[in-house]
């Protein structure tokens, strides 16, 4: 079992910067990749960016690429979500998830463990 809570949202003006957290706790942080996710009213939830379990490789979706970063830190057991220029569209629910087994770190259905997800919203 991993436990996930995610903080760092909140209400920002389009331009501005926010950093996302998401401290583990349970299993061994380092055996799992790391993802981001978003999901704004009436939409379905889609990926953000993700980082793999054994190296520094990470993924994002064209949306953010350029203005999102994502890191972790095992021995805090923290993943992170730099987020600059944030644009209102960029408003959602923000959740980190943990993934142990295989498929694509862009696929939702292939994560084990979930954040309670926070707000971030972006106006214009």
């Amino acid at each position: 079992q991993v436990q996930l809570v995610e903080s760092g949202g909140g209400l920002v003006q389009a331009g501005g910067s926010l950093r996302l957290s998401c401290a583990a706790s349970g299993q061994t942080f380092r055996n799992y990749e790391m993802g981001w996710f978003r999901q704004a009213p009436g939409k379905e939830r889609e990926f953000v960016a993700a980082s793999r379990r054994g190296d520094t490789t990470t993924y994002y979706a064209d949306s953010v690429q350029g203005r999102f970063t994502i890191s972790r830190d095992n021995a805090k057991n923290t993943v992170y979500l730099q987020m600059i220029n944030l644009k209102p569209e960029d408003t959602a629910v923000y959740y980190c998830a943990a993934k142990s087994g295989g498929g694509t770190l862009r696929w939702p259905n292939n994560y084990n463990y979930w954040g309670q997800g926070t707000q971030v919203t972006v106006s214009a």
